[in-house]
């Protein structure tokens, strides 16, 4: 059984770098990319306030497909280009949306998210999957967040 103590109400610096190291201790050694992909989508969604959706959609012949995740049933594949998390894989870059409903080609999975959080996970140039968050806040997650993520998806995109 893993335990960890991430104090939720530190500034958020402090408590992502705290969510890394336990992702971190979580994944090593492990060389199971779907086992390491559900503990880390089960530690966001346990440890991050105000959030409905936390998890990874993968690379799979070109399209995204759902990968391990907590919350409610969610679309299974996403083409490249659409939606948030397509958006992020199609650019490679983290996608931080204030208020979904006003992003062109937004994918309403769970009608109850306002705001989101895509970032890639790059392998050797090339995105490999996409770790999203969900929220029913409009405006919940910030540049502060993105850096926290950002900072996980280094240290676990050889893991997955």
């Amino acid at each position: 059984m893993y335990e960890f103590a991430i104090d939720t109400n530190a500034p958020k610096s402090d408590m992502y770098r705290e969510l890394v190291k336990s992702a971190d201790a979580l994944t090593s050694g492990e060389s199971d990319g779907v086992a390491n992909m559900s503990n880390i989508a089960a530690l966001l969604w346990e440890f991050l306030p105000d959030v409905n959706w936390t998890g990874f959609y993968r690379v799979v012949d070109g399209e995204l497909v759902l990968g391990p995740f907590q919350g409610k049933a969610a679309c299974i594949r996403i083409p490249f280009g659409r939606g948030v998390c397509g958006a992020a894989a199609q650019t490679g870059e983290t996608q931080l949306v204030e208020d979904v409903h006003a992003f062109p080609g937004h994918i309403a999975c769970d009608a109850n998210s306002a705001s989101e959080l895509v970032v890639p996970v790059m392998r050797d140039g090339q995105v490999i999957a996409v770790v999203d968050l969900d929220s029913p806040s409009r405006g919940r997650f910030d540049h502060d967040d993105a850096l926290g993520i950002e900072s996980l998806v280094a240290v676990i995109a050889d893991r997955i």
